[in-house]
């Protein structure tokens, strides 16, 4: 009896596990790029963006190439901008809530293609303090830095979909 019960639940895992590999079923952040075994990636001088583009090719087996070649794909990050908008104010005037604005723009080449440019916004908000301005700074280096993570997964995800 309960080597009949095993088997079955044996049977119903590995079905429920060729039904999820094949719907094309994927962990969040562990997107396949096996169709660019290696890119070429241009961007500004010490771009943030651009050191988490990096690890997320590495993490996908992707080469990063030196020089442009006219056969492989290229990414062009050619802007991240972070702007600032004020969304209320306290009583005495000062500032106390922003809205961040995180604007991408790149330009992605795939072999014997034109360019294609894209650009999307992330928003946040943040509300500040000037009483307590240390912990606000390192509040809003963290939603900068998830803002810029989100950026490199969507950046990631449209790579993957081109591919």
């Amino acid at each position: 009896m309960v080597a009949h019960w095993f088997k079955a639940r044996l049977v119903l895992l590995c079905l429920a596990a060729s039904l999820l590999v094949g719907c094309g079923f994927h962990l969040r952040g562990s997107l396949p790029l096996s169709q660019y075994p290696a890119i070429y990636v241009q961007s500004e001088a010490h771009s943030e963006l651009a050191a988490l583009l990096n690890q997320r090719f590495q993490q996908n087996n992707v080469a990063r190439l030196a020089d442009f070649d006219a056969n492989k794909p290229a990414l062009y990050l050619i802007r991240d901008t972070l702007e600032r908008r004020t969304l209320s104010l306290f009583a005495n005037g000062q500032v106390a809530e922003y809205e961040l604005i995180y604007k991408v723009e790149y330009r992605i080449q795939l072999a014997g293609q034109e360019p294609q440019l894209y650009q999307f916004e992330l928003y946040r908000d943040y509300q500040d303090d000037p009483n307590k301005a240390l912990a606000k700074a390192q509040e809003l280096e963290l939603l900068l830095s998830e803002l810029r993570q989100q950026a490199a997964n969507r950046i990631i995800r449209q790579l993957a979909r081109l591919g």
